[in-house]
């Protein structure tokens, strides 16, 4: 068995970083993996990608062009959306690397085109981080009944507040013309797997739900003091932990419901601190009535376990997720966590077993929730062993790494 994993990036972003855990863990387990992506951060030496200083600045360019489709489009969906117009990389080198089962990840960003990957001519697993690869050029979309993605996307079914060029039917056409034979698809929420069984474009295609891998003796419970005082946070305070690249600043994310949670939760916990990572204090931050601090990127997974060995609880608000890496993570690390009860969240947190899931986009829930978890000292210590207990269970390299294995079986063998 010999897999090759297809990423944008090895470490830049949670879709990155959750395709390079699972080589390195395939690698651990024996199994001869080996990475191709578009940029390349680790120095992991089965990891192929642009290496000079002028392979990188060429490789950027389809990135900045492959967006150029998308302006031509209004469209009251704020999330990004890929066109997948322009690559970097092309089928022909990646069937000619040493690899009998391609396993894509995420390939948007000028990376892969949709043409492209139809002619890859090996075995395709498909490891979906978003929406995109059943959608038009969203990577996230609305999932109800009426979605585009579940009927298909006609003239006819255009949401009338969107004006210029159908660049999400035009996106959409070419996956359906160009995508011949299904791949195996692995989603990691249950959630996920539900819209491509209910997709117009992948209704029919073989589904296997798999959560992202999970380092769990990385990720594992450190001495709360000594993690506060190397990360410089308040020894003896409540703290919340948000954690979102850029998370302010995408709606998805839900930090403008969170803001207010907190400031409610701050008014019945006393000596409630709020701890952000992922973005830096922004020039006028938000009033909420109790301190925040400010941590910035955190670019490696030891100092990322110690965070959440820090805190004593961990929110994510997101109105729409997958499976969320800040929820596993910090459940590994034995920090309870507190998100809303919708998409596939209910995957990352069993309900007042290793947190709390509050009613969908109810702030004073998610506030009771926080509060929930931080006002009984016996409780919270019985969430973090559980929090523990089940990340090992369900995300450990030992789980996972054989589930991929079998689906990569699966993949040859048709």
């Amino acid at each position: 068995m010999t897999p090759l994993i297809v990423s944008k990036s090895d470490l830049s972003g949670g879709a990155a970083r959750a395709s390079y855990r699972l080589h390195t863990a395939l690698l651990a387990a024996n199994i001869p993996s080996s990475m191709l992506v578009g940029n390349r951060q680790s120095d992991e030496p089965l990891v192929r990608g642009p290496a000079s200083k002028l392979q990188k600045v060429i490789a950027k360019l389809p990135a900045i062009l492959d967006n150029l489709p998308t302006i031509m489009q209004q469209t009251t969906n704020p999330v990004s959306h890929s066109s997948a117009w322009l690559g970097s990389i092309s089928a022909r080198q990646i069937n000619a690397l040493n690899a009998d089962v391609i396993n894509l990840h995420w390939i948007c960003g000028g990376f892969l085109t949709i043409e492209e990957i139809g002619k890859i001519n090996k075995p395709v697993v498909w490891t979906l981080h978003d929406m995109w690869a059943f959608c038009g050029a969203e990577n996230y979309t609305a999932d109800d009944r009426n979605a585009r993605f579940r009927h298909g996307y006609s003239k006819d079914n255009r949401d009338p507040e969107h004006k210029g060029i159908d660049i999400d039917r035009w996106v959409w056409n070419r996956k359906n013309i160009s995508w011949k034979n299904p791949f195996h698809i692995v989603t990691p929420s249950r959630w996920l797997a539900d819209c491509v069984k209910g997709s117009a474009l992948m209704h029919n295609w073989p589904v296997t739900v798999i959560p992202n891998v999970l380092d769990t003796e990385i990720f594992k419970p450190y001495p709360k003091n000594i993690a506060r005082e190397l990360l410089h946070l308040p020894e003896k305070s409540k703290l919340v932990l948000f954690g979102a690249l850029k998370g302010g600043n995408d709606p998805r994310k839900g930090w403008d419901l969170l803001q207010p949670a907190l400031a409610k939760a701050g008014q019945s916990i006393p000596d409630v601190h709020g701890v952000i990572f992922g973005q830096s204090e922004p020039q006028d931050p938000p009033n909420l009535g109790i301190p925040l601090h400010w941590l910035g990127h955190i670019h490696d997974d030891t100092t990322l376990a110690m965070l959440y060995s820090a805190v004593d609880v961990t929110v994510v608000p997101s109105r729409q997720e997958n499976l969320p890496q800040v929820g596993t993570e910090a459940q590994a690390c034995g920090c309870p966590v507190v998100a809303f009860n919708i998409t596939g969240l209910p995957d990352v947190v069993e309900h007042e077993q290793t947190g709390y899931l509050a009613e969908a986009f109810s702030i004073d829930d998610l506030a009771k929730g926080i509060a929930w978890v931080l006002s009984d000292e016996e409780r919270h210590v019985k969430l973090s062993v559980r929090a523990r207990e089940r990340a090992k269970q369900l995300w450990s390299p030992e789980v996972v790494v054989p589930q991929y294995i079998e689906v990569y079986e699966q993949a040859k063998a048709t």
